[in-house]
């Protein structure tokens, strides 16, 4: 199954930038490893905000949890998800 996430860091502004750079490069070694297992397909930043849209594949809705929850900064996002079908105009 294909889904567009939405997430939106909502991480405090006042985090340690010590913090926030660990948080950042766990991010990123995350994301490899999701990219590398198939599941993150394509990653978007939107623009002026701290924000992302990413197009991501798991066998099920609770698969896709486990992945995003994964994310070291899971606990601070605001995550949006919807499940995607393909269109009769794509077969």
């Amino acid at each position: 199954m294909e889904f567009l996430v939405r997430t939106e860091n909502l991480l405090p502004v006042d985090t340690p930038a010590a913090t926030r750079d660990e948080l950042k490069a766990g991010e990123r070694a995350r994301a490899v490893e999701l990219r590398e297992a198939g599941i993150l397909k394509r990653l978007w930043r939107v623009p002026g905000r701290n924000a992302t849209v990413g197009l991501y594949e798991a066998e099920d809705p609770a698969a896709l949890h486990d992945a995003l929850a994964s994310l070291p900064m899971f606990p601070w996002m605001d995550v949006t998800v919807e499940a995607l079908a393909t269109h009769p105009q794509e077969r």
